[in-house]
């Protein structure tokens, strides 16, 4: 069982920066993918980015690449999400989740544990 908790979240102006934090709890973490998703009002949940088990291979949505960043800090239990030149469109609840397998996916289904969320709000 992985139990995950995000941080970081907050109201930015258009051009700001925020850094996630998703920290887990659970002994799988090290051998886990990490994802982070987000979802605006009234949309589906999408992709961000992705890392893989060791954090030698990461992978973006097309949306996010250049200005977000993703990391991991395997003995501190924690996922990052390091976030650059926001815009008013990733104004949106962000989620990280864990995945049993090892390799990056950008899949949603392919996660086994999702976080409660942390809200971004970039005005403009």
């Amino acid at each position: 069982q992985v139990q995950l908790v995000e941080s970081g979240g907050g109201l930015v102006q258009a051009g700001g920066s925020l850094r996630l934090s998703c920290t887990a709890s659970g002994r799988t973490f090290s051998r886990s993918a990490m994802g982070w998703f987000r979802q605006a009002p009234g949309k589906e949940r999408e992709f961000v980015a992705t890392i893989n088990w060791s954090g030698a291979f990461t992978y973006y949505a097309t949306s996010v690449k250049g200005r977000f960043t993703v990391a991991r800090d395997n003995a501190k239990n924690t996922v990052y999400l390091q976030m650059n030149g926001l815009k008013p469109e990733d104004t949106a609840v962000y989620y990280c989740a864990a995945s049993a397998a090892q390799l990056t996916t950008a899949t949603a289904a392919r996660y086994d544990y999702w976080g409660q969320g942390t809200q971004v709000t970039v005005s403009s």
